[in-house]
């Protein structure tokens, strides 16, 4: 009895010892790899943005901005070239057939795709995995160019404008639902989980988005894609929304400033501006 003792006694001590030296080996090993992995990471990432936003003369990865829809936190990664901005990359996601369809997605200053990344995803091989290539440019399902703003993102089974993967139409409307949430949070909306439609946010949470015409945004002034036209035909102080080039005059390009002579219904898009006779 005493030397069965004995032997558990030793048994346990040698397993204990054993995973006390793998558990070590292993803590080191990860230390040891840690550094790497998060320099391949942050080149990946950085790789993938030059792809999706190219033309860039900053660091985009450096300072990414989050933005948080429906409790989902997205990243968005600026690009800018001579200081003047010229779109962003945006992190997404969705659930497709196999689990989470990770993407990363470039759209231009006026909210068009450029290009994508599909960044990671457990889609079949041969079938959902398609998906890292079949939106792109010359693709079967191609996506660039488009604009989610004018128009949500959708298969072409389900009423849309885009043909989806052969045999794998899960993986195809979560890759569109992932792109179309890009597209929400890239410009400041709100995206329906569902659908992946957008619906406009509130003027306030407009205002505070990104920037206007590469600009940080000044309290009261709508940032759009409106911006840059506005502003070459009113100055600074016209306001996007009265922005039609036809109807813009400088003197009556706002609320504040409307000119009394200029001030023909013709001429003035403010109504209030009869107001000031």
């Amino acid at each position: 009895m005493k030397k069965l003792e004995s032997s558990l006694k030793n048994m346990v001590i040698v397993l204990t010892g054993v995973t006390v030296v793998a558990g070590a080996l292993l803590g080191y090993v990860n230390e040891l790899t840690k550094e790497p992995i998060a320099q391949a990471n942050a080149k990946a990432l950085s790789d993938a943005i030059a792809i999706v936003v190219p033309g860039f003369d900053n660091n985009p990865a450096e300072a990414p901005e989050t933005i948080e829809l429906e409790g989902v936190t997205y990243k968005i990664y600026k690009a800018t070239k001579g200081g003047e901005f010229i779109g962003a990359a945006v992190e997404s996601s969705a659930n497709g057939f196999g689990g989470a369809l990770n993407v990363l997605v470039g759209f231009d200053k006026e909210g068009n795709i450029i290009d994508y990344s599909l960044l990671s995803h457990a889609e079949t091989p041969g079938l959902g995995s398609k998906a890292a290539d079949w939106f792109k440019k010359g693709g079967k399902g191609d996506i660039t160019g488009m604009n989610p703003g004018q128009k949500a993102l959708t298969v072409s089974k389900d009423g849309g404008q885009v043909d989806a993967i052969t045999a794998s139409t899960i993986t195809s409307r979560a890759f569109l639902q992932a792109v179309n949430n890009a597209y929400a949070a890239y410009s400041g909306q709100q995206a329906d989980g569902a659908s992946g439609a957008t619906q406009q946010a509130s003027a306030t949470a407009e205002k505070n988005t990104t920037a206007c015409c590469g600009t940080p945004c000044k309290e009261g002034q709508a940032c759009d894609a409106k911006c840059d036209s506005c502003k070459a035909a009113c100055g600074e102080k016209c306001d996007p929304a009265n922005c039609d080039k036809a109807d813009c005059k400088k003197a009556n390009c706002d609320k504040a400033n409307c000119d009394k002579a200029n001030c023909k219904k013709a001429e003035c898009p403010n109504q209030d501006c009869k107001n000031k006779k």
